[in-house]
């Protein structure tokens, strides 16, 4: 499930091309062919980069002299600390770049709010360096002119379908769709969307929001299309098993956060796969135990985008953050939370990921399995929930 956490980052849906296979395992024939050292290499985890290292010998190293030299701060948005762990990427990154400001305004914002926040800030101080959205929010972002192009050392090493292709964005992270349950309210935890509409969960399934808004949402509703005769190309199966799990009485209208979780107000919540692991802790903390199923019959995922913003008052730091964030590092903090970075191959084969870390994996046949959706179908897919979401579902 993709946990809120107060607020909650809303997405529109996934827009991405290809199979989960080619990223998950570095099997791409691209990145293969690109995974091999060079002057580009990932900067290892050992020491903070040197200022003094000549630009011709090592970009990084030039980058983040400028970036010291023009403010030495990168405004950040919507980053969550539980959320797929930004808060262990985040630490990362002030690890490897001392004295490079990076505060995070409105953490729980969602993807829209991001959107917004560059349009009304724009020209000042504080206004957003970079984004991390969803796809669909990615393209209205390219669309109106809101990113600034950049590719970072290591993009050929992320596949094809985790990154634009005018370089407005690239992936650093994503996650599958899942089912979590609190086991010590529901213990007999349901393993797929057929058993969501059992009448043992009347009550108890709740949704991370409204998926006309919220991208884990709607992900869920496709991820239930699949599950039930639908495909990337139809997304009305999924309206309709929510509109016959609401009318049971199984759908709930309470949002998933962080608090309706600890408290048991959602026993049910499906949501991203990567926003478990910093919600878990807190979880049994409150005396509770939970139990996280991928559905058995249906396996669904998205990326979120990252990128520079035009204009922005902090252009090298936001560089340099995205350069941070596609790293070996900030991939094994990415691990941590249960998010899959692009580059997962490659950092698999350098050895640099611990056995703990791949036992919270999803499984092998499970990421050959994964379905993602090109643009098309995602607007789509969109645009079918926005006429028949409220009919259906949410206005009876």
């Amino acid at each position: 499930m993709r946990m809120r956490f107060t607020s909650s980052r809303r997405l529109a849906s996934a827009v991405v091309v290809g199979a989960l296979l080619l990223v998950a395992c570095g099997d791409d024939e691209k990145t293969e062919s690109t995974a091999a050292p060079a002057t580009d290499a990932p900067v290892t985890t050992d020491a903070a980069v040197e200022t003094t290292a000549a630009a011709e010998e090592d970009p990084l190293a030039a980058l983040y002299q400028e970036c010291l030299d023009n403010g030495a701060q990168v405004n950040l948005i919507a980053l969550p600390d539980e959320w797929a762990n930004y808060k262990g990427v985040l630490e990362s990154f002030g690890e490897k770049y001392p004295g490079v400001e990076h505060p995070v305004q409105n953490p729980n914002g969602s993807s829209q709010e991001e959107l917004d926040a560059v349009i009304n800030l724009a020209g000042q101080d504080d206004m957003p360096d970079a984004l991390d959205v969803s796809p669909a929010k990615a393209i209205i972002a390219a669309d109106t002119g809101l990113w600034q192009p950049y590719s970072p050392t290591l993009l050929d090493e992320v596949p094809d379908n985790m990154k634009d292709p005018d370089g407005n964005w690239v992936s650093s992270y994503y996650g599958i769709m899942s089912i979590g349950t609190n086991t010590t309210i529901v213990p007999n935890p349901p393993k797929s969307f057929a058993d969501l509409a059992k009448p043992e969960y009347e009550g108890q399934v709740a949704l991370n929001g409204d998926p006309r808004e919220s991208g884990s949402a709607l992900a869920a509703v496709m991820a239930a299309s699949i599950a039930n005769g639908g495909s990337a190309d139809d997304i009305m199966p999924g309206i309709e098993f929510f509109a016959a799990l609401k009318e049971s009485g199984n759908l709930i209208p309470t949002e998933v956060t962080q608090a309706t979780v600890i408290s048991g107000e959602t026993p049910i919540a499906l949501d991203w796969s990567y926003n478990y692991p910093g919600l878990q802790k807190a979880v049994e903390d409150a005396g509770f135990t939970v139990e996280i199923n991928f559905p058995t019959d249906s396996a669904y995922g998205a990326p979120y985008a990252q990128g520079v913003v035009k204009d922005s008052p902090h252009q090298a730091c936001a560089k340099l953050w995205i350069e941070h964030i596609i790293s070996n590092e900030a991939a094994l903090q990415f691990l941590k939370g249960g998010g899959m970075p692009p580059r997962y191959g490659v950092i698999d084969e350098l050895g640099l990921i611990s056995e703990a870390d791949k036992a919270n994996l999803p499984p092998a046949d499970l990421l050959a399995s994964v379905v993602f959706l090109t643009p098309e179908q995602s607007t789509a897919a969109n645009d079918a929930l926005l006429a028949n979401w409220g009919p259906m579902v949410a206005d009876i």
